[in-house]
């Protein structure tokens, strides 16, 4: 349900496979340095090929029970009334990346928020999830995805958003179609703010800092995130 034919792909050979662990040790090597969930998709083999042990995205399971799920974790553990929005944007991702240049298409990035619910628990918690081509076969079609998954900033599952690297693209998936919307461009002030507030400072404390009231530090914030 998740792999549609915009991207199909049709054959890897097993010498593009005899490379994989190199792959997967550098992803290993960046998920020991993240407090994200790293993991990659295999879009020939339909499976998960890495994931990472950080407990944020397993829902009490391990990683390795995890990978052997593949994309039956999706089914087990998204909640039942997001699990349409994930299709959603999955195939209005695939239809938005078919028209882009195959030279470009490593270029962009898709994110969107879901809940997920622990499998002991039952707890639920919002994230946010952003996959990112990897690897493309010769005509275009994407292999292998990294895809990294935090805890959502914002209130509500959605969110679908595209955005082109090292440029102010960033595309909105709403009402069945994709707008365009610049990225706001920060001010130094508000670097500065974005810097306290990765160094742990309270709003209060960034507020003395650098601003004149805490109502701005929220709204940089809000901006950025």
């Amino acid at each position: 349900m998740f792999f549609i034919k915009e991207n199909k792909v049709d054959y890897i050979s097993e010498e593009a496979y005899s490379s994989i662990n190199l792959i997967t040790d550098d992803v290993d090597a960046f998920a020991r340095v993240t407090y994200q969930t790293v993991y990659v998709i295999d879009y020939y083999k339909q499976n998960f090929l890495y994931v990472s042990d950080n407990p944020l995205f397993l829902c009490g399971l391990t990683a390795e029970e995890v990978k052997e799920l593949g994309y039956d974790f999706y089914i087990n553990y998204v909640v039942p009334e997001d699990l349409p929005l994930l299709l959603e944007a999955n195939t209005a991702g695939f239809l938005f990346y078919k028209d882009i240049p195959i030279e470009e298409r490593k270029e962009y990035t898709i994110s969107n928020d879901f809940h997920i619910r622990d499998k002991i628990s039952g707890k639920k918690s919002l994230v946010s999830h952003q996959l990112t081509p990897m690897r493309l076969t010769e005509n275009g079609q994407l292999w292998l995805a990294l895809c990294a998954v935090r805890l959502s900033s914002n209130t509500k599952s959605g969110n679908i958003v595209i955005r082109r690297k090292n440029t102010s693209k960033q595309w909105y998936f709403e009402s069945q179609k994709w707008e365009e919307v610049l990225r706001p461009k920060l001010s130094n002030k508000e670097i500065e703010v974005l810097k306290f507030s990765a160094m742990g400072y309270t709003v209060s404390e960034i507020a003395d800092k650098v601003l004149r009231s805490q109502g701005t530090y929220k709204n940089v914030s809000k901006r950025y995130f």
